[in-house]
């Protein structure tokens, strides 16, 4: 069988053989299953170190940029309370924006950014007391 097919104003004919089902390849069976192999790692039990407890209590008054980026926005200044979800810093990189929230009601000890800078990647931003 001939078939006459247009492409972008130009005309192609084709010669095409249509198969009886006889002669048409076999199917291929599906694929197995994946079975996963993956089994979930017991929680260690062992307490933290008094030294790590109180590194993590200093992280928790200090808010730091996740990535290096572009100061956008600064929601907050010294002295100001700031409450759980509250959208204190919005950062910019590569054409995506990341707002930096409160974790925890605290006041607001110090601004160490403004709207513009450039800020590396755990940079201190926002200090809370």
């Amino acid at each position: 069988m001939k078939l006459q097919i247009k492409i972008d104003g130009k005309t192609y004919q084709a010669e095409v053989e249509v198969l009886d089902e006889a002669e048409s390849p076999d199917n291929y069976p599906p694929y197995p299953p994946v079975v996963s192999t993956a089994r979930p790692m017991p929680s260690p039990v062992a307490h933290a170190p008094a030294h790590a407890v109180e590194e993590h209590a200093a992280n928790l008054k200090h808010y730091c940029s996740p990535l290096a980026a572009l100061v956008i926005r600064v929601n907050v200044t010294p002295g100001q309370e700031i409450q759980p979800n509250d959208v204190i810093v919005v950062l910019e990189a590569m054409k995506m924006e990341t707002s930096i929230t409160a974790h925890q009601t605290g006041r607001v000890k110090s601004v160490h950014i403004a709207p513009g800078d450039p800020v590396k990647a755990h940079q201190v931003l926002i200090e809370v007391e």
